[in-house]
């Protein structure tokens, strides 16, 4: 499944979730921090691609750092803690992200 979700509209800031599940469990997910201003740019990826709740910052002139490991319950409680840190943090993410 996936969805989007506009955060602001001045810069453009939109939350991009994907997911797959099984019955009720999360297999793997995506949550990405986008921003657009003139061109889109991710800023944060909350994913479980190595199959654990991993999180990467981008800066704007070194793009993607390495992963480090962010919750250690299930990939369902991780998604979804990645999904309220993005709500309610993106504008500070967007702040590390510049000054990057």
């Amino acid at each position: 499944m996936y969805y989007q979700e506009v955060l602001d509209h001045e810069p453009e800031t939109i939350m991009c979730v994907e997911f797959e599940t099984q019955g009720p469990l999360v297999l793997g997910y995506s949550v990405v921090l986008l921003i657009d201003d003139g061109q889109t740019e991710t800023v944060r990826l909350y994913d479980a691609a190595h199959r654990f709740n991993e999180l990467h910052r981008f800066t704007r002139r070194d793009g993607k750092q390495p992963g480090i490991s962010f919750h250690r319950g299930t990939l369902g409680e991780g998604m979804r803690t990645a999904i309220e840190r993005i709500k309610k943090d993106f504008q500070q993410m967007i702040e590390g992200w510049e000054r990057g």
